[in-house]
Formats: C-alpha cells, sequence, structure tokens
C-alpha cells in the first residue's frame, strides 16, 4: 500500500458498508490517520471544495476522545455526530485511523447503523496493517 493511497479492497469496503447504512443519502467518505487524508467517495453531484486537511486535523481530535471516554458510565465511545445546515458528518475512530462520513438529513438511528458496521471494518484493517 502506497504511503498515500488505500489499498482498493479495503477503500471498496468502506463504500460498501456507508452505501449500505445510509444509502442515496451518502454524500462522502474520508479515510484518515495521524498523517494521512484520502477522500475514498464523493457522491457526483457535489464538489471537490472541502478543505480534507482542515477537517483531518479537527476529526484526528476523535483519537484522544476515543481514549479519553474510556471506563466512563456513558460506555464505549462509539462515534461523533456533527451537525450542518445541510446534511450530517458522522466521525468513527478504531486505534489510529478514522472515517468520516457526510450525509444529507437522515435519521438518528442511521447514525447508530453506520458507526457499528464501521468500527469492525477499521478494527480489521489495523490488524492487517499492523501485521504487515
Amino acid at each position: 500500500m502506497g504511503s498515500n493511497e488505500l489499498e482498493p479492497v479495503f477503500a471498496d469496503e468502506l463504500i460498501s458498508v456507508c452505501r449500505t447504512g445510509v444509502g442515496d443519502e451518502l454524500r462522502s467518505i474520508t479515510y484518515f490517520t495521524e498523517d494521512q487524508v484520502e477522500q475514498v467517495y464523493l457522491r457526483s453531484d457535489l464538489e471537490r471544495t472541502a478543505d480534507l486537511v482542515g477537517f483531518a486535523e479537527l476529526e484526528r481530535t476523535g483519537f484522544r476522545a476515543d481514549a479519553m471516554y474510556r471506563n466512563t458510565q456513558l460506555g464505549e465511545y462509539r462515534a461523533t455526530v456533527r451537525m450542518f445546515e445541510h446534511g450530517f458528518l458522522t466521525r468513527v475512530v478504531y486505534d489510529r485511523c478514522g472515517v468520516w462520513v457526510t450525509t444529507d438529513s437522515m435519521s438518528m438511528d442511521r447514525f447508530e447503523e453506520i458507526a457499528a458496521a464501521l468500527k469492525p471494518v477499521l478494527a480489521a484493517h489495523t490488524r492487517q496493517t499492523n501485521d504487515e
């Protein structure tokens, strides 16, 4: 795997999981680590104008949040959902990697579904990457 390029199988798995959970409301998918950010999917009616580096800087705070929320009475940290005028951003992290998914407006139940589906995909990718 190149330093700035996701393996196609992993990228396809992220897209499949998100499309299954979100459907036509899916706007974009972006994978990130401490030193990498890659847009995996962008819906065809949207322009590539987002500041991915800036977004990644903010979303990397999820690595610290995951650790800080451990052992609280709230239970395991699952995801962060941010609300915007034209949709939502959901961040899911595992270890030192994460994905943020942007969507049109939709039911809150679907955010739980997407977070639950993405966590094992990130975990498997992390284990595979650490084994290499």
